[in-house]
């Protein structure tokens, strides 16, 4: 086990950017300062060979031009938020409409476009890098002072675990996560990879994927992966693919979370990915009640890492969350950080 940091490149003010590795005998990751971004995941293949699973960008110039968060860090407030506003303690907040009348993943100054404070970590069985930073008071229109951490660490047994806290000086809604792109071949449609969800339910949204506040049965339609079954069967059932927010075991109707997490010590499987040429498969668990699955519905002709040009559905991703728009839904486990709380979030992306 082994972390390295390297210069990744320069902002336009001259600041260094660095990169770092972190590697076990299997497997390695590597992750920058820009955006607390993973920009790659490479496993080892049986004849030898590796295969980087994550898509992005060779140079920094490539996530400093891209709108599409490859990798990075999203919030303050993961996907949407209705009307780009809310209502906290009777006062109401205006955020940027960048996704039409709505937020999304914090508006036009997203996580993804700002420089974390990066620091190596060692343990006996692991090492990763942490991130952190502040957000001020007003940023993207939120209330309060809040400290934020990222760190990702490796195990020996091929754990990437993302870890997410936030501290607060005042009530503030928090959702944060990560926008990894996976395509567990390294390239091509994901369409032949299988997945199996535990998941019964999604999210009823509106035209503007805004959630009515209904749970939807997967039952008998093509957001059914209770099975395992291949993404692409049924992708061309619902519009240009998926974008939907599926509910994990971690939500409890009968007794409906009213405090951010504040212990990831508790988390459920919520699903497997295999691929059936190279045989990877990577499963996720997590404490969150939400995951945002998404099928990479918009990324034709984005030149990416080694000279790839992407095409929808060369990616899948898994964010988990909290209840999109919760900040306007008083029956949605509660998303909102008091004073004097440490909200921690868990994401474990766990590969063979």
């Amino acid at each position: 086990m082994k972390v390295s940091k390297q210069k990744f490149g320069l902002l336009c003010d001259g600041t260094k950017v660095n990169l770092y590795t972190v590697k076990n005998d299997n497997m390695s990751f590597s992750c920058t300062e820009y955006g607390a971004t993973l920009t790659s995941i490479v496993l080892n293949n049986k004849d030898g060979s590796k295969t980087d699973v994550l898509l992005g960008f060779s140079t920094l110039e490539g996530y400093l031009n891209t709108k599409y968060c490859f990798g990075a860090i999203v919030g303050r407030f993961a996907n949407r938020i209705g009307k780009a506003s809310f209502v906290l303690n009777g006062k109401k907040y205006s955020l940027d409409k960048n996704d039409g009348p709505n937020t999304l993943h914090g508006g036009f100054d997203g996580y993804d476009k700002m420089l974390w404070k990066g620091k190596s970590i060692k343990g006996k069985n692991f090492c990763g890098v942490k991130f952190s930073r502040m957000s001020p008071d007003g940023e993207q229109g939120f209330p309060g002072n809040v400290k934020l951490e990222v760190t990702y660490l490796l195990d020996t047994k091929n754990n990437l675990t993302c870890f997410y806290t936030a501290e607060s000086d005042a009530p503030t809604p928090i959702n944060i996560t990560n926008h990894a792109y996976f395509n567990l071949a390294g390239k091509g449609n994901i369409g032949k990879h299988t997945m199996q969800m535990n998941s019964s339910n999604i999210l009823e949204v509106s035209p503007k994927l805004i959630p009515t506040g209904k749970l939807t049965e997967v039952a008998g339609t093509p957001f059914d992966f209770t099975k395992e079954k291949e993404i692409g069967k049924d992708i061309a059932e619902v519009g240009s693919g998926y974008d939907h927010c599926y509910v994990t075991e971690m939500y409890n109707p009968d007794k409906i979370r009213t405090s951010v997490p504040l212990d990831d010590s508790d988390l459920v499987e919520f699903c497997t990915v295999k691929e059936p040429t190279l045989g990877h498969e990577m499963s996720v668990f997590t404490n969150m009640e939400g995951c945002q699955f998404y099928t990479g519905n918009f990324i034709k002709g984005i030149l990416g890492k080694n000279g790839s040009l992407y095409q929808n559905h060369d990616a899948f991703c898994l964010e988990t969350q909290a209840f999109p728009d919760t900040p306007n839904h008083a029956d949605f486990p509660t998303c909102i950080l008091e004073p004097g709380q440490k909200m921690k979030a868990k994401t474990i992306y766990s590969f063979k």
